[in-house]
């Protein structure tokens, strides 16, 4: 997955009107994959394209390596070259922009720097994509029950699914908070674990399929949360192989908690924010709305057939509830 900031200040390109993916991949920079050398692996772990749309504006996309930093590490440095970039004295915000390195303040009683997670992963070939994440509060938790259950249901619309199969739901959740003592906002690196709920295809696509997707969601953050030995054992690394391996799960990118339209870069705020998703797997985007605090923007990556399954399912639910 790779993001794309449009700073237009006239009609934006034709592409971001007909929201075709593939239209975006050319303003997207390819990064190449991992190399091996002597024992060693090198990977490229950043890259940026700016795009010039004539009479338009331009793009600024990325693409990162995850082993980089997570969600919060990458928003961070976007707002910090943005601010940089604008050159504004007068911003208060400059402690976000220093990063904090010092991996001593993490406590590691389970000894999971020692954990070769990156073998871990080879065995259940799990791609992992860059994932801004924060802890849900209960309407987040509202808003992706919402969404994988109307998924869920377009799916039945287009194809004929086993009742019986498990669906997976999977988020990464910030954990820099929840450390004794925290650390820092700008802690630079990963530090994410992820949530799993799963439940059966037929629940999901029945009439109380909301609310059981809902409910599946906010019981597993509610368990992890009060189980400590769960989250510093590693235990959940091995969760994430194991639902790869099933093939049927929905992971979400993004959060409304951090806000990229606040990225102005001299040229004023964006006008639209994109994910721009690669490959086959499932995956949502959900970020905060550009013009209203009370609103999402949600991105999915759908063939137009399912595609319009889901926006009547979406918007024919939205009329009841």
């Amino acid at each position: 997955m790779a993001s794309i900031i449009e700073q237009c200040q006239v009609a934006p390109p034709t592409c971001a009107k007909d929201n075709n993916a593939k239209d975006f991949h050319p303003f997207v920079p390819k990064i190449a994959e991992p190399k091996d050398a002597s024992g060693v692996q090198f990977a490229l772990v950043l890259a940026i394209q700016v795009t010039l749309f004539p009479n338009h504006g331009i793009s600024i996309s990325f693409i990162s390596h995850h082993v980089v930093g997570d969600g919060s590490t990458i928003v961070g440095f976007i707002k910090s070259w943005a601010l940089l970039n604008k050159n504004d004295e007068n911003n208060h915000d400059h402690e976000f922009m220093i990063p904090f390195y010092d991996r001593s303040i993490v406590k590691d009683p389970y000894g999971l720097r020692d954990y070769m997670y990156w073998e871990e992963t080879k065995k259940h070939k799990t791609k992992i994509s860059d994932i801004i994440v924060t802890p849900p509060d209960n309407n987040n938790i509202v808003h992706r029950g919402y969404v994988w259950s109307c998924l869920v249901k377009s799916e039945d619309v287009t194809e004929i699914i086993d009742e019986n199969i498990m669906e997976y739901f999977g988020c990464a959740v910030n954990y820099r908070e929840k450390f004794d003592p925290p650390l820092p906002s700008s802690y630079f690196g990963n530090c994410i674990i992820w949530y799993i709920a799963s439940t059966n295809h037929v629940d999901l696509v029945g009439n109380e399929g909301f609310i059981i997707a809902t409910e599946s969601i906010g019981e597993i953050i509610y368990k992890r949360n009060k189980d400590e030995e769960y989250v510093l054992s590693g235990d959940w690394l091995k969760e994430i192989g194991a639902m790869s391996n099933k093939g049927r799960y929905l992971a979400i990118a993004g959060s409304p908690k951090y806000d990229l339209y606040e990225a102005d870069f001299g040229w004023g705020k964006p006008k639209k924010w994109h994910f721009v998703f690669f490959g086959s797997g499932l995956l949502m985007s959900l970020s905060k709305s550009k013009d209203s605090d009370g609103d999402l923007e949600i991105g999915l990556y759908l063939p137009k057939t399912r595609m319009n399954a889901f926006a009547a399912i979406f918007t024919d639910g939205l009329s009841v509830l």
